[in-house]
């Protein structure tokens, strides 16, 4: 019980710092959501077992951190790329439940653990499926999300065939980018013309637990 409300009102703190407005019932659907996160975690593996940092910053808060960068908006179709534990899909739904969300994995314990999860959270926009996502056929998306380890390269292949025109990757990623998005940039010809562009924007400031961790867009 003093982990949870501890929880809550970190979280309800960096949230508020970050000019996210989440209300108290969201918080604590989030501050349930790392308690849930972290009891399934100790079955399957699905977040790193040695943290640096709480659950609900190095997780939950940086999952929420896209919705800085993007305003999530009613009716959006947005898919979440191997979600693992839910990542950043679930944290997302709460946040912005008007939202639909498709969270898909290609390894089936971890997308029953989201199911299990969204069903003892409530939450009924968003969605877990167990396939690959070479296996996606007849959707389209208005978002793409991915905290993948994937080069950048990689997920725009992935995201490219998914996004209708106009449509967003946003992925969390860290490391020295440069190269990385000049691939990907070079090899759009291969992937439906995607991406025409692509931003990056540090996100250290919201936490020194995200030193070269950076939110990267691209744009089709």
């Amino acid at each position: 019980m003093k982990r949870h409300k501890e929880d809550f009102e970190a979280l309800g703190k960096l949230c508020s710092d970050a000019n996210l407005s989440l209300s108290p019932l969201q918080l604590e659907g989030l501050a349930c959501y790392a308690s849930l996160l972290e009891q399934w975690n100790r079955k399957i593996n699905l977040i790193s077992r040695k943290e640096d940092a709480p659950v609900i910053i190095k997780h939950v808060f940086h999952s929420l951190l896209m919705g800085v960068f993007h305003p999530f908006e009613a009716g959006e179709k947005v898919l979440d790329l191997g979600t693992g534990g839910g990542l950043p899909g679930i944290p997302l739904a709460i946040a912005y439940p008007d939202t639909r969300f498709m969270l898909v994995d290609s390894t089936g314990k971890k997308i029953s653990a989201c199911q299990a999860m969204l069903k003892d959270l409530g939450i009924t926009n968003a969605v877990a499926v167990h396939s690959r996502v070479e296996e996606i056929q007849g959707l389209s998306f208005d978002t793409v999300l991915s905290r993948q380890v994937a080069q950048l390269e990689q997920l725009c292949g992935y995201a490219g065939r998914l996004l209708k025109p106009g449509g967003l990757l946003i992925c969390l990623k860290g490391g020295d980018l440069d190269a990385e998005i000049r691939t990907a940039l070079e090899a759009s010809h291969a992937h439906h013309g995607f991406p025409t562009s692509v931003e990056h924007f540090p996100i250290s400031g919201f936490s020194p637990f995200f030193a070269e961790k950076e939110i990267v867009i691209a744009r089709k």
